[in-house]
């Protein structure tokens, strides 16, 4: 039995690479994932290795407000200078460095635009001097205030040279420096991971990057010979208490690799959970290819079975096929797999400056390759498998051995499934869930109803591809293969719903993205007032800000009726984190977005003082005449009073804190600005006036309203292509589907095709009716796709209703689009197997059995 399946499995080539083919490139994603996560770990760790050698144990404060991986930044809080003298007078501290650096110094290059990064940081630091570690390449360190060094890389990307005047942005409205130096690391690295480095004398960096005068972001200690890291860490702890934060050499490598890898494993989650679509996807493929491989060997698994062969023996066939499939897919899926991750490895390192560890093939990438392709190809095989250890040995005797079954079970089960799926769905988007709860709910629920829908397309699959093929009926070719396309409806419903996966999830994210941007638009109509908003993107700091000159200047214009801008900061808000935007003109400020107070008051009357929108209020609960703890990047704990409740708006919303909690902000400067203009002034003027105030101001534009929502609809089209190239590749498994479903269709109507040919059909009709076959089922996937698509979308557009997503919009002419690319998909997966079926041998064919 072993040798004839095996037999079997190597006179069909084409299935086995076409079946094998889905997994390959399932397993791809999830074993390159692995090998990209531990390059570039490897990475990460030699980089901190040289960044702290020189290095033994280093002092922190610990910060005021603690950000988290997602809901906002984390920023060190200062160290006071006396601080120094305290960690020199420690017994076994031979020598102390102190650093002033943070990230934000933004260089303005040579074309007048701020040089940035994707990822890396953009420090500003006092000089300290060369070191084994540190060299200069060109010049000498700054010494004077308006003096200033960079590294190779920022000159690189600036276009700087030694002698340049350069702007810099920071903590500060732009200054200008001359560039007296320029330095890199040891080892001819021109950065350490791509960071861009500006270097400042010790009281401008303390100024500019820390905010105040006679204060250290941290500390370095070397120790006495003798005297072990760890005994000065806790010696130095004692002495300083509980503010601060003290670590050894190899506790602080541990902790910065740790907090890279963690944003490493964030892009490693995506390209496993694109990995899953594609092996859910490359499920269908398995399934209906084992399908049709045990309806064809029917007769010949009969026959085994009446020479004595048991069911066991009969399902063990099967599954030794599809075990022999997963493992070639998992040896090549894994090659493959090392080979993206090196790619991803590759772009990485070149995009962050990071120099690369050899790439290595982690255990758990080779674990994962082999578990996902065997579990991945057996299980799809199973129900085939049953359903061949199930055929009598009479059924060798007979001329048609694969009888249509009813569709009542399935029918049954498919309502089931897809009921079970669309109620976890909805309990998902309605957040009954907490946490990584709800996202399991929601994932839970699109996955089990895709299941669902897939178990009903059978009962769907007749009627309307009989309906579909009716428009390419106007030819015998185009009828026989409308006919062919509803002969088997699990077959057809099978292969269109490894079509419909990738569909549905790329129309929903469209359904999603055209409802918000609707809704942008209708808010910007119905619920603002102002002509021109001042803003920038900003990076991981927070938003891009501006001189608040700007503002001054703008509001004294003639053809100006009212300015308001907003300060933004990360803090803690009560127990939680959160942001808050300080107004200095609460009342300007609500004139422009149509805000009312709903209880109390819009005026600032005092100090400390917040208005807040229904739905934080709830969400915090919050009530006017209540005060709420708020700590920020500097100063002490506030006690804010909730002076008024404001009426619920689409686009603002949340803490809104009076004017004097501004100085405790880490940067005081304003991220938004906004011009109401008089009336029968022109917008356009106005816009390039203020646009002329922002020369010095290159990380911010004005835009009026209609500019304003379209920048910000932007960022979502680039979301949707960015899906879109991912979710290609569960389209590209669907491909191979509807290949390998015809392919051995046409293998299976051998003696079909030669009595068609012998009757008169020509070569090209043959290929016609192969074509209309792969038509039909690829654009009845396609519908599939649009119709479960567009309605997952509006789900989720309802569940986010309260959020400002108001609109539901379907993007027609994207779906018209996919429908058409859906056609097109089906011609081209028709190309090879229709070719085979116009060579069929005539002869051949009709004696074929």
């Amino acid at each position: 039995m072993l040798k004839a399946t095996l037999k079997s499995l190597l006179s069909r080539k084409l299935r086995l690479v076409l079946s094998g083919l889905a997994v390959v490139l399932g397993v791809m994603f999830v074993s390159g994932a692995f090998v990209l996560t531990d390059t570039m770990g490897r990475s990460f760790d030699s980089l901190f290795s040289s960044v702290y050698a020189g290095t033994d144990v280093a002092v922190t404060h610990q910060p005021k407000v603690a950000g988290g991986e997602i809901d906002g930044p984390q920023h060190t809080t200062n160290i006071p200078a006396d601080v120094v003298d305290k960690v020199k007078a420690v017994p076994g501290v031979a020598s102390v460095s102190a650093q002033a650096a943070a990230d934000g110094a933004r260089v303005i290059g040579k074309d007048g635009k701020v040089v940035t990064t994707f990822g890396p940081p953009r420090l500003g630091q006092n000089w300290t001097g060369t070191s084994d570690l540190l060299q200069l390449r060109e010049g000498r360190g700054p010494n004077a205030d308006d003096e200033i060094a960079v590294n190779v890389t920022t000159a690189k990307n600036a276009g700087l040279k030694v002698g340049d005047e350069v702007g810099v942005l920071t903590l500060q409205p732009k200054r200008t420096f001359k560039l007296v130096g320029i330095f890199g690391y040891s080892g001819d690295r021109d950065s350490l991971g791509g960071a861009l480095e500006v270097a400042f004398t010790t009281p401008v960096a303390q100024e500019l990057m820390l905010g105040e005068k006679n204060v250290y972001s941290s500390i370095s200690v070397n120790t006495t010979p003798g005297v072990t890291h760890d005994e000065v860490r806790d010696r130095i702890a004692t002495a300083l208490g509980a503010d601060y934060k003290v670590q050894t050499n190899a506790q602080l490598q541990a902790a910065t690799t740790q907090d890279f890898k963690k944003g490493l494993g964030f892009f490693n989650n995506i390209l496993i959970g694109f990995a899953g679509v594609a092996l859910f996807v490359g499920t269908f493929l398995i399934l209906n290819t084992f399908s049709i491989i045990v309806a064809q060997r029917t007769r010949e698994l009969a026959l085994m079975r009446a020479l004595g062969g048991s069911r066991g023996q009969t399902l063990g066939s099967v599954l030794i096929e599809a075990v022999a499939i997963g493992l070639l897919a998992s040896v090549f899926g894994l090659a493959a797999g090392i080979g993206v991750g090196a790619l991803l490895a590759w772009v990485f390192g070149n995009v962050s400056g990071v120099t690369l560890a050899s790439v290595g093939v982690p255990a758990s990438a080779v674990i994962s390759a082999f578990v996902v392709g065997l579990l991945v190809t057996v299980v799809a095989a199973v129900l085939p498998a049953l359903r061949a250890s199930r055929i009598p040995p009479i059924a060798a005797l007979q001329e048609v051995a694969t009888p249509d079954r009813p569709l009542t079970k399935l029918t049954v089960s498919g309502a089931i499934i897809g009921a079970a799926g669309g109620t976890l769905l909805g309990l998902g988007l309605a957040g009954k869930g907490s946490g990584s709860t709800t996202l399991m709910l929601i994932l839970g629920g699109v996955l089990v109803t895709f299941v669902g829908v897939a178990l009903l397309t059978p009962l769907l699959a007749r009627p309307v591809v009989g309906l579909l093929g009716r428009l390419f009926s106007w030819s015998v070719p185009g009828k026989l293969g409308r006919l062919n396309s509803g002969r088997n409806p699990r077959r057809t419903a099978i292969t269109a719903a490894a079509l419909m996966v990738g569909l549905a999830l790329i129309t929903g994210v469209n359904v999603i993205v055209a409802s918000v941007k609707q809704s942008l638009n209708a808010q910007a109509d119905t619920q603002v007032t102002v002509d021109l908003i001042i803003s920038g993107d900003g990076d991981q700091n927070g938003p891009a800000t501006f001189d608040p000159a700007v503002m001054t200047s703008t509001a004294k214009n003639p053809g100006v009726a009212s300015t308001a801008s907003g300060y933004w900061e990360f803090g803690k808000i009560g127990d939680e984190r959160g942001s808050v935007t300080a107004v200095p003109d609460a009342v300007a400020w609500a004139d422009m977005f149509k805000i009312k107070a709903e209880q109390g008051t819009l005026r600032w009357t005092g100090k400390d003082q917040a208005i807040v929108d229904p739905v934080t209020a709830k969400e915090r609960h919050l009530a006017v005449g209540q005060t709420v703890a708020m700590q920020f990047s500097r100063g002490d704990v506030h006690h804010v009073t909730i002076v008024g409740l404001y009426s619920k708006n689409d686009i603002m919303r949340g803490l809104v804190v009076s004017p004097d909690l501004i100085p405790d902000f880490r940067i005081q400067q304003p991220a938004w600005g906004f011009v109401k203009v008089s009336p029968g002034t022109s917008v356009d003027e106005v816009q390039r006036q203020v646009d002329t105030l922002l020369k010095d101001n290159p990380e911010v534009s004005v835009a009026n309203r209609a500019q304003y929502v379209a920048a910000q609809s932007a960022q979502f089209d680039q979301l949707l292509t960015m899906i879109q190239v991912l979710l290609a590749l569960a389209i590209l498994i669907a491909v191979l589907g509807i290949v390998n479903t015809l392919a051995l269709s046409v293998l299976e109507r051998t003696r079909e095709l030669g009595l068609l040919r012998a009757i008169g059909m020509r070569r090209a009709q043959t290929m016609r009716m192969v074509t209309v076959e792969a038509v039909v089922i690829s654009v009845f996937g396609a519908l599939l796709g649009l119709a479960v698509g567009a309605g997952m979308g509006a789900a989720v557009v309802r569940a986010l209703k309260s959020d400002g997503i108001t609109e539901l919009a379907f993007p027609w002419s994207q779906m018209a689009t996919y429908l058409v690319l859906a056609a097109l998909v089906g011609v081209i997966a028709a190309v090879l197997p229709s070719i085979r079926a116009a060579r069929v041998n005539v002869l051949r064919a009709i004696a074929h059995d």
